[in-house]
């Protein structure tokens, strides 16, 4: 059997929608889709007067429902339901290895305070060799004020990108996605332009820094090239910006339907390592976000 688009879900609205990103997404990969609760038998901070019985029940009833209305919604889609019993952030890291993709939800806290990844979405990102698509559920209630009123999602995806580094793996999957969902692509490369310090005149100052951002849309478009040929019905954006990665690829993410950023397989005696900037998205983006692990 294929290696499915496994999601994980604990009857939660961030679960619920990524379900609901990942069964679209299996569809368009031809593959099955896998719902994945993890039982902890530990007691439940949040619920701690019910019992395992209770805790058990649930585990089984909340996937097979949510797999039915999948069913319902995607006839033509092969999908089965899996309980482990463990730590989540380990079993779903661990689940990842047999998956094409990893699908979690995400929790929001509004726009004000931005979004916090949690502890297992976040584990799971630092740990998995399998890309992972963080997913956010959508914001609910009439009273929202119109600067968090969510933005009209145009569909495209937005590819973080370093010319220095560019990354096979990050590329691949940003440019296969936008293929299979018939989007735009927008390539977003940041750059800074150092101070100067002397008696250059601001003509001599300008000029260097075209000449710069020149050679840096040169290199840009030098790494998209090769996609560009093996993906060719892809529309594709590329963008240079002075500034930095972080508020430039969140600009661009909104309304988009994806962000592709990577992360490098690196470890140190303080464990795996998501990234500053990647980890800066992962909590401030309001578009589902793909990490794609790469060497």
């Amino acid at each position: 059997m294929s290696r499915p688009v496994t999601v994980g879900f604990d009857g939660s609205r961030e679960s619920l929608a990524a379900v609901e990103w990942a069964a679209e997404e299996a569809r368009l990969r031809r593959l099955p889709l896998r719902l994945l609760h993890v039982w902890d038998i530990a007691p439940d901070v949040h619920t701690p007067l019910i019992g395992p019985e209770t805790r058990r029940h649930w585990s089984e009833s909340i996937p097979r429902e949510a797999a039915e209305r999948v069913r319902k919604d995607h006839p033509e889609l092969l999908v089965d339901t899996a309980r482990r019993c463990g730590d989540p952030a380990e079993t779903l890291s661990r689940a990842a290895q047999d998956s094409e993709l990893l699908v979690v939800g995400s929790r929001g806290l509004g726009a004000f305070t931005g979004f916090m990844v949690g502890s297992v979405a976040q584990s799971v990102v630092a740990h998995s060799e399998q890309p992972v698509v963080l997913v956010r559920a959508a914001r609910t209630g009439t009273a929202t004020p119109a600067a968090t009123a969510p933005v009209p999602t145009d569909g495209r995806v937005v590819l973080g990108i370093d010319t220095a580094r560019p990354c096979d793996e990050v590329l691949d999957f940003a440019f296969a996605h936008a293929d299979r969902r018939g989007v735009a692509l927008q390539a977003v490369h940041s750059w800074h332009f150092p101070p100067l310090y002397g008696p250059e005149s601001a003509a001599a100052v300008a000029a260097l820094q075209g000449a710069v951002a020149a050679a840096r849309e040169g290199a840009l478009a030098e790494v998209l090239e090769p996609w560009r040929n093996k993906y060719p019905d892809v529309a594709v954006t590329p963008e240079c910006r002075i500034g930095h990665p972080v508020p430039d690829l969140l600009e661009a993410a909104r309304g988009a339907g994806l962000v592709v950023v990577g992360r490098r397989h690196q470890r140190s005696r303080f464990g795996a390592h998501i990234g500053s900037v990647t980890h800066a998205v992962l909590h401030h983006c309001s578009a589902p976000v793909a990490v794609v692990p790469h060497d």
